[in-house]
């Protein structure tokens, strides 16, 4: 165990505690004690940058160069990555001086139980004066890989330390040493792809190409794919004008770039690949699907990507099953990205897949498992107007049910979690839209105010604010009936009331609500006396407030429809996770 009083001298830098101890123990035998932790006084000076501690104890104890701590850390990782420069440049010319006194090849290129150097330390950390002054000292220790397959130029990319790439570049680089299938990181390149500095990406390619862009990772990303998921234009362009072939090579899941731009909706990405190679759009993955069929999984990509894929071929493509873009998205029962694809010209609705099934008859094969709702029924009813306008020839096709056929069926499924959720949000706006349409029927009979006892008429009846109140209050109540009405015939035929009406309660009811706080404002403003306006202004404010409070809350959604079930297809790229790896 250390001495607490050599523990305190180092932390604090006390040269002259330091020789107190010397002279008490007779000799540096106290310098040789460490921490529970494995450090030793010179690891806690060096961290801690305490530059005249550290000579004194290696004047004293040259071999403290070398202790390791139970990390596997010497003194000069600590001081690399605390960022202790004058440390640093103290312990590397202590570390030159007596370098040939030690067994060890490079004392600078000592690894810790990592096997990360002082440098990987100084990186890490982005301490670039102190990586600068290393490779000064080792020039060769910026291709030394850790543990992790990471050499000090992969994290030094990452990180976007521009003048630290450049130096370690300054000492040619080996490809045949570097092991692109050990590596899940991939190359500095890919780090600085995916950390999105740019000017080190111009850098590597300037000073690597080609030996650097033509390497993948383990899972056979290249930097492009890092380039597709990070959305990154001027990336992608940059790797595209150096190797246009990059477009259609396919990682280990056949999965080419822009694939990976249509999982992640990289829409900028994507129209660069496809400017610069537009056969990318022909490119399979491993299932036969192209980017327009992972993309039917998020409508706002679909609609970026059909903006900027040309051939119909393309979008009409079929997969390993013989399914189109356009039947991947009823089987799914996605509502926005069907419709998104009947709207396009190009989109054919009238082909089959291997099982002999349109798009049509895939959303009536769903009521076999008993998934009908009147989402899928109004999906249905879209796509069967599509086929008997744009099909020539139905002989060919699977028959059509009828409505009949549909409604006894979606009967027999009531039962099922789909018709519930229906019916729950049936409920919801009922018991909502009745709400409002009493509140404001009783206040169509309590104006604001009240009303002059011998004319009858309202005693505010002449001033702005009551009008606003009284054409807000009717607003609140008519929207509202007319939500209770549809309803109640939803209620009476609920597999016919499709979407399309949905959306028109949904819109009904939130004018509504709106509606009424407008009539609330008004009718305090009205209330209150005209020498004492605060607390009306405060209302007024407090419901101005309120739309925007929702938002807040809610974000994108609280535009979306609520008890609308989305179907979102399973996808084979993800975003990178926290360590910088893209999983793929």
């Amino acid at each position: 165990m250390m001495d607490p009083r050599l523990h305190k001298a180092a932390g604090q830098g006390s040269t002259v505690s330091l020789a107190v101890l010397l002279r008490e123990e007779l000799g540096s035998k106290i310098l040789n004690s460490k921490t529970p932790q494995g450090n030793t006084a010179l690891h806690i000076a060096a961290g801690f940058g305490h530059a005249a501690f550290v000579e004194a104890a290696v004047g004293e104890h040259g071999d403290l160069l070398i202790a390791k701590n139970n990390e596997g850390d010497t003194p000069l990782h600590l001081a690399a990555r605390a960022g202790r420069m004058a440390v640093v440049d103290m312990l590397i010319a202590f570390i030159s001086m007596a370098g040939p006194c030690w067994p060890e090849e490079d004392q600078l290129m000592m690894m810790n139980s990592e096997c990360n150097t002082p440098l990987h330390e100084a990186v890490k950390q982005r301490r670039s004066a102190v990586a600068l002054r290393l490779l000064e000292a080792e020039p060769k220790c910026g291709h030394t890989p850790n543990v992790d397959m990471q050499t000090p130029l992969h994290i030094a990319a990452r990180e976007g330390l521009t003048d630290v790439v450049e130096k370690i570049l300054d000492i040619p680089w080996v490809p045949e040493k570097f092991v692109a299938t050990a590596n899940v990181r991939g190359t500095a390149l890919h780090q600085a792809v995916l950390g999105g500095h740019t000017r080190v990406v111009e850098i590597l390619l300037m000073r690597t190409a080609p030996d650097l862009i033509d390497i993948t990772d383990s899972a056979g990303s290249t930097a492009l794919h890092y380039a597709a998921q990070k959305n990154d234009a001027r990336m992608v362009s940059m790797l595209l004008d150096l190797k246009p072939e990059l477009a259609s090579r396919p990682n280990d899941r056949q999965q080419s770039a822009l694939h990976v731009a249509a999982v992640n909706g990289s829409i900028a990405a994507a129209t660069e690949i496809l400017q610069h190679s537009p056969d990318a759009a022909e490119s399979k993955d491993k299932d036969g699907r192209n980017a327009v069929h992972v993309a039917v999984s998020n409508v706002d990509t679909l609609r970026g990507l059909l903006k900027v894929i040309g051939p119909a071929e393309v979008i009409n493509q079929g997969d390993s099953a013989g399914n189109t873009p356009l039947h991947l998205a009823a089987k799914m029962a996605h509502v926005q990205s069907t419709l998104t694809l009947l709207k396009d010209p190009r989109v054919n609705p009238c082909l089959l897949n291997r099982d002999g099934h349109t798009a049509r008859s895939l959303v009536e094969e769903r009521l076999a498992v008993g998934e009908m709702d009147a989402y899928v029924v109004y999906l249905w009813e879209k796509l069967k107007k599509q086929e008997e306008s744009r099909c020539k020839n139905l002989q060919h096709l699977p028959p059509v049910a009828t409505y009949q056929s549909l409604r006894r069926r979606s009967h027999r499924s009531a039962g099922s979690g789909n018709g519930d959720y229906f019916e729950l949000g049936v409920g919801t706006y009922t018991l909502v839209a009745t709400l409002i349409a009493t509140v404001t029927f009783a206040a169509t009979f309590t104006m604001p105010g009240g009303y002059n006892q011998t004319s009858g008429l309202a005693i505010h009846a002449d001033r702005a604010a009551f009008d606003i109140f009284l054409v807000s209050n009717t607003v609140a109540m008519c929207s509202s009936i007319t939500v209770v009405f549809c309803f109640i015939w939803a209620w009476r035929d609920p597999v016919k009331f499709n979407l399309e009406h949905l959306r028109w309660v949904h819109m009904l009811t939130v004018i509504a609500c709106l509606a009424m706080i407008v009539s609330l404002m008004t009718s305090v403003y009205l209330t209150v006396l005209p020498t004492k306006r605060w607390p009306a202004y405060l209302v007024i404010t407090i419901g101005a407030c309120t739309p925007v409070v929702v938002i807040l809350i809610l974000g994108k959604e609280a535009f979306y429809i609520p008890f609308v079930q989305k179907t979102v297809l399973p996808v084979d790229v993800k975003s990178h996770n926290s360590n910088g790896d893209i999983q793929i």
